[in-house]
């Protein structure tokens, strides 16, 4: 699962974004800046997952990345973690519609948060982990209590 995992992120390595919303261009940039903010953040390793996998499906396209995401993930983090990959685009192209679904409920305190690290996650020239220390650091704090499990195997 780690070696399937690192290769879906390694994937994002030299994936270009526009720079109008990504200044710091590269995919794989971006989602360890992303993971970076939910660690500091949170102790949740679920969270931790659905930010460091949240853009995996842009090495395959960019456009319905999201689906392409979650459904790469499928089988490999807990469904939890899928679903916010799946929705994390959801408060951009329908905000209003999402916080009326969701009001008051866990999904959408996830996806507020998964949102404003997306958001926050486009500096330049900070200092992140590789990506095999991403994943090494993700899989050494997964949890065995099952409302927090990363992995599903």
């Amino acid at each position: 699962m780690h070696d399937e995992l690192l290769d879906l992120l390694l994937g994002l390595d030299g994936v270009r974004q526009p720079l109008r919303y990504h200044p710091e261009e590269d995919a794989l940039y971006h989602s360890l800046q992303v993971f970076d903010l939910a660690r500091r953040e949170s102790d949740d390793a679920v969270l931790w997952a659905a930010a460091l996998f949240h853009d995996v499906g842009k090495a395959i396209d960019g456009r319905t990345h999201d689906e392409v995401g979650a459904d790469l993930l499928e089988g490999l983090l807990a469904p939890r973690a899928v679903w916010l990959v799946r929705h994390h685009l959801d408060l951009l192209r329908e905000p209003r519609r999402t916080r009326r679904k969701y009001r008051g409920t866990r999904e959408l305190a996830d996806l507020e948060r998964l949102r404003r690290w997306d958001l926050g996650g486009r500096r330049i020239g900070i200092r992140v982990l590789s990506a095999e220390e991403a994943v090494d650091l993700l899989v050494h704090s997964a949890i065995d209590d099952d409302e927090r499990n990363v992995f599903t195997r």
